[in-house]
Formats: C-alpha cells, sequence, structure tokens
C-alpha cells in the first residue's frame, strides 16, 4: 500500500507584476497588478512504504513546492494529496508527528542552545517516552558520532557536526516518512559517505521511507533505486534509475595502457576520444559491442598492460535528458 498518494495536483502563485522606472513602481502602488505563475503542473505519484526515492530537477522546477504541500505547509491549488493516510495541510499537526524534515540549509536545532538541549526540546515537543528517546540517543551518538558536540552550542558547530546533528532530531520521534532536502551540502567526502551510510542503516532497519532531494547526483546513486525527475512544474520521469542509464547511458569508456606509445592504434568499433602518452581512452556503444569486442580488437595490434571500463555518470545522463527529454514510447512512467 502506498504511504505517499499524490493525483493531479496543480499549485499556482499569485505573483504581483512589477513595471520598470519610477512611473511603473508608482502605477504598481496605485494599481496593483497580478500574474499567476504555476509551479507545479498536474503531477502525480506514489511512493511505497520504505521506498528511497530520488525527487530531482533543476532549480524552480518545482521541488520544493512539492515537498512544502506533502508536509503540509502549501495547500494545492488542485488535485489531491494524501501522505500515510492524512490530508497535510488540513491535519498538519498530525502530519507532523509522521515525518521528519531536514533542509540543509536551514536547521530545527535552536542556534545559541547546547545541542543536547535542542534534543531535550524536541523530546517534548513531540512526546518522546523517555525509553524510546534514550534508546534513539545512544543509537544516533553511536552512529552520528554525536558525543564529540552534544554540549556544544549550535552556534559553534561546523556544517557536518550540524547536518549530523540535525538528521537526528528528525527521527527523534520515530518518523515513518523522511523528507531530505541536500543532506550532504557542504560535507566533505568522508562526511557524505557517513551520512549516506546512515540514511541506508535508517531505511534498513526502520523502513523509514526516503525522499530525497539534491543536485549531488551521487547520493541519488548511491541511496535510491528510482527516481521522479521534474522539469517546469511536470513530471519527466518515474521509474528505476537503472532504466534510464540503460536508455541513456549507451556510451561507455574503455580506459586501456598500451607498451607501445599507440600512435598507430585503430578501433573500428570505437572512438579514441582522449590520449595521454600510452594512455588511450576509447568510447563505444555497449548496444552495437562488448567491451570484449573493443578489447580484442586492441589486442591484434597492441600489448596492453591495464584496463578499466567507466560507465556514465547518471549526472551527465540527466543533463542529457533535460536538454532531449523523453517521449512517452521511450519510457514508461509510473503512476
Amino acid at each position: 500500500m502506498a504511504i505517499i498518494e499524490v493525483e493531479n495536483v496543480r499549485k499556482e502563485f499569485k505573483i504581483a507584476k512589477r513595471e520598470t522606472g519610477f512611473m511603473g513602481a508608482l502605477k504598481s502602488v496605485v494599481n496593483r497588478q497580478f500574474v499567476m505563475k504555476e509551479a507545479v503542473k498536474d503531477i502525480s505519484f506514489s511512493i511505497e512504504k520504505g521506498e528511497m526515492v530520488g525527487y530531482i530537477g533543476p532549480n524552480g522546477a518545482g521541488k520544493s513546492t512539492t515537498i512544502k504541500m506533502l508536509t503540509g505547509i502549501l495547500v494545492p491549488t488542485s488535485g489531491s494529496i494524501r501522505v500515510n493516510g492524512i490530508i497535510p495541510y488540513e491535519n498538519r499537526k498530525e502530519n507532523a508527528k509522521n515525518i521528519g524534515v531536514v533542509f540543509g540549509q536551514r536547521t530545527q536545532l535552536w542556534w545559541d542552545l547546547p545541542t543536547i538541549e535542542s534534543f531535550e526540546l524536541l523530546k517534548e515537543i513531540y512526546r518522546v517516552p523517555d525509553v524510546r528517546y534514550k534508546e534513539n540517543m545512544d543509537t544516533f551518538t553511536d552512529i552520528l558520532g554525536l558525543g564529540e558536540f552534544l554540549n556544544t552550542p549550535v552556534r559553534q558547530l561546523s556544517l557536518g557536526q550540524r547536518m549530523r546533528a540535525d538528521i537526528a532530531a528528525s527521527l527523534l520521534h520515530d518518523p515513518d516518512i523522511l523528507f531530505l532536502d541536500e543532506p550532504t551540502i557542504g560535507l566533505d567526502v568522508v562526511a557524505k559517505e557517513k551520512m549516506r551510510e546512515f540514511i541506508q542503516e535508517i531505511n534498513k532497519l526502520r523502513n523509514v521511507t526516503v525522499i530525497l532531494t539534491t543536485h549531488d547526483m551521487e547520493d541519488i546513486e548511491k541511496l535510491c533505486t528510482r527516481m521522479v525527475l521534474i522539469d517546469h512544474g511536470q513530471k519527466v520521469y518515474d521509474g528505476e534509475i537503472a532504466s534510464v542509464k540503460s536508455r541513456y547511458g549507451k556510451m561507455r569508456t574503455l580506459i586501456v595502457d598500451v607498451e607501445e606509445n599507440g600512435i598507430d592504434l585503430q578501433v573500428s568499433n570505437g572512438e579514441i576520444c582522449k590520449e595521454e602518452g600510452n594512455r588511450k581512452w576509447i568510447r563505444f556503444n555497449r548496444d552495437d559491442y562488448s567491451a570484449s569486442d573493443v578489447i580484442s580488437q586492441i589486442t591484434q595490434t597492441h600489448n596492453i598492460t591495464d584496463l578499466t571500463v567507466e560507465e556514465p555518470e547518471i549526472e551527465s545522463i540527466i543533463s542529457r535528458i533535460y536538454q532531449e527529454g523523453f517521449t512517452k514510447e521511450e519510457v514508461p512512467v509510473k503512476v
């Protein structure tokens, strides 16, 4: 059964029209006119309990607007939304008990209080039982390494420490759904990996449903098997990441080191796209040839000392989708 159901949702905003120049500004004050902007256009999707879904798109695509409707902050202009059986904007308090939210650029912690006091305040707000609070704090402290800064005021935390504290705070009350907006923004490589491992652990152990919005495509690829891609307020794709990679990631790159200088290296089933001394980068279409086909042709004239096959990165695939788009015949959209 779906834990999140979104049907034909639209969201319009009424925006004041501004004219240039002094007279234009005066006119706007005396006789203000408005224009309607459609931020989300007839979007439908459903998410099952325990899924981890990447909800992605360029800036201004409608991601944040959708998330705000799911959390009950905004009311849709039309269409219907149910989160864990609840209409979010009609039952905001009840909905808040079932969800956790982490915004990378904002914090739900109290700026001047020691971190532990923020947790204790959230415990009282969500009425978390003492035993459960202790169990959660022990788990989060162990996995996220909170112990080193629990008594430090939030304003003195590094970005990585604050993000760890924020995600722990969002999970104190055992929500069924976790909304993550740029959870690894500004983190170094090690901190990012720890954050991803924790999200995977929570999803696995507690079956928490995770909706992830991010510009870091590595987050999507490492955490999610499914993504919903939107652009200009419309759903472009909804399905498995593997399907997108299969359709749009056909070009692979074979990196080979040859004993000779490789000046006379010829490859008919691929294209040499880069050369650095004895190292060659050869692009080929995996629908037409396998890596073995390309390697076999090279070994007819050169000895290979080392080789690597690179798969296309999800970021480049997404960029291509934005540029070229899908046709309805190309990829079936999951509703």
